[in-house]
């Protein structure tokens, strides 16, 4: 048994890790054929890709997977700790799973992801949920396959949680969600250590991907015709910084986009690490998406200074204008969290004078709210809820604003749509714009994956109608 660990996990000593290649033991495969599996994942792309792994790894223990958990051998949480809205759905989940064992005795449930490296978490879990058959952390989900196996021979409940990240395994087997789009982690962990921020503690360290795998994944995915990768990491600007002396995302995404696969995303960025050059690279590559996630949290440089963001209001704005220069047609998102321990109206009223003058395209919007053991639940001057509240609703009223005039000045373009869905109505089709907007659209004779024109007809705050031409 590994219990996590915040005082190791917040040591960040330097450490040579090694590439490992995945393997695993030839007695469990197929082991458990016939048995059903049901995963419920919550947070972020990482996670979504982390599910795609988990998919793969029970299948070769033999599982197949079902929509509804009710029909279930095996129920699997991939949970996410960054918001406290997450964190109480994966404990009511739990909650629900607790009475369905009582009828399915030989039910097993696991836990993983964010919450699984949380030392209040696992002491709840140990104290009051004994029901869950097993919890592995983040740091070696690779294990997975063992971890189930001895959870279900030894009847004995397995906490299987490192607060060290170990060395980066490749070859980990893979279910994509779909045929056309696919995540390719290129990093792992952040060493920013943001004062509100968990990520840190439950990821690790940055860790990065050598190059050689990233871009035989990414070739493999081409000759299999995807249309989209997503390049993922907690904080995907700082790729290559741990590992090369001269070579980072901009030449990743270089190397990339000349593989001619349509589109290239990446996600999420922190404005501390986006280089002049990895701009230059966005602008010159049409097949590289001119659409940015860009975290502000706060205009109020006081406030930025209180979080640990590493960057001022006014160096945002200078990265902001130069992204609108230099990349043709390009969107920016945001994230913005209001109430953080200290904020005054003052404060607030500048977060909305920047909203004011970047007109995001799109933006996250949250309220602060505590994570424990991060150093922002130890700061004075906390805000009261209906304060943040109040907050919340007039930020969200101006970026609105802003996303239906946006949205507006598209009626009667053209815009390239990737084909995600159908809708159950006949010939209404959904999917994504080069720059990220939701399309609703009719057509016909069109396929998932497809990259179709679509001719917009009418505006709505988070989305788009139109019909395929």
């Amino acid at each position: 048994m590994h219990l996590p660990d915040y005082k190791e996990a917040r040591t960040r000593d330097k450490r040579n890790y090694k590439r490992v290649d995945f393997k695993i033991d030839n007695n469990i495969i197929n082991k458990y054929s016939g048995k059903k599996y049901f995963i419920k994942t919550y947070g972020c792309q990482m996670n979504e890709h982390d599910s795609e792994n988990i998919s793969a790894m029970l299948e070769k223990l033999g599982f197949n997977k079902v929509d509804n958990y009710l029909d279930a051998d095996l129920v699997l949480l991939n949970t996410c700790s960054i918001r406290e809205n997450a964190h109480n759905k994966a404990f009511g989940m739990l909650g629900r799973l607790k009475h369905l064992k009582l009828e399915k005795k030989d039910l097993i449930i696991g836990l993983t992801g964010c919450m699984a490296q949380e030392s209040s978490v696992v002491e709840d879990i140990l104290k009051d949920y004994k029901f869950v058959n097993f919890v592995i952390g983040t740091n070696n989900l690779y294990e997975l396959p063992e971890v189930i196996d001895e959870a279900i021979a030894s009847n004995k409940q397995q906490i299987e949680v490192y607060s060290r990240e170990g060395d980066l395994y490749e070859g980990l087997p893979v279910v994509r969600a779909n045929s056309y789009k696919a995540y390719v982690n290129i990093i792992y962990g952040c060493d920013k250590f943001c004062t509100y921020c968990i990520v840190p503690y439950t990821r690790g360290r940055e860790r990065s991907r050598k190059k050689e795998d990233i871009l035989k994944e990414v070739k493999d995915l081409v000759d299999d015709d995807y249309k989209e990768v997503i390049l993922l990491g907690q904080n995907v600007n700082a790729y290559g910084k741990d590992l090369y002396d001269d070579y980072n995302l901009a030449d990743l995404l270089e190397e990339i986009a000349k593989m001619n696969i349509p589109r290239i995303r990446f996600m999420t960025s922190h404005p501390w690490d986006f280089t002049d050059r990895m701009i230059e690279v966005i602008g010159k590559y049409p097949n590289i998406m001119p659409n940015i996630h860009l975290p502000v949290q706060s205009g109020s440089n006081k406030i930025l200074k209180l979080m640990g963001r590493r960057y001022t209001k006014e160096s945002y704005l200078e990265l902001f204008n130069k992204m609108k220069k230099i990349i043709p047609g390009v969107t920016i998102s945001t994230d913005i969290i209001v109430g953080f321990p200290g904020e005054t109206e003052e404060d607030f009223q500048e977060t909305l004078d920047l909203v004011n003058y970047c007109k995001y395209d799109n933006a996250y919007t949250f309220i602060f709210s505590k994570r424990e053991g991060t150093p922002a639940c130890k700061l004075p001057g906390e805000v009261n809820e209906e304060i943040k509240e109040e907050r919340l609703h007039r930020l969200n009223e101006v970026v609105n604003e802003y996303f239906l005039e946006k949205n507006k000045k598209l009626e009667g373009k053209i815009l390239k749509v990737l084909v995600e869905g159908k809708s159950s109505k006949d010939n209404m089709y959904y999917g994504y714009s080069e720059t990220n907007k939701l399309i609703n659209f009719t057509g016909n004779n069109i396929k998932l994956g497809d990259i179709v024109n679509v001719e917009i007809e009418s505006a709505k705050t988070w989305s788009l109608d139109g019909r395929a031409i």
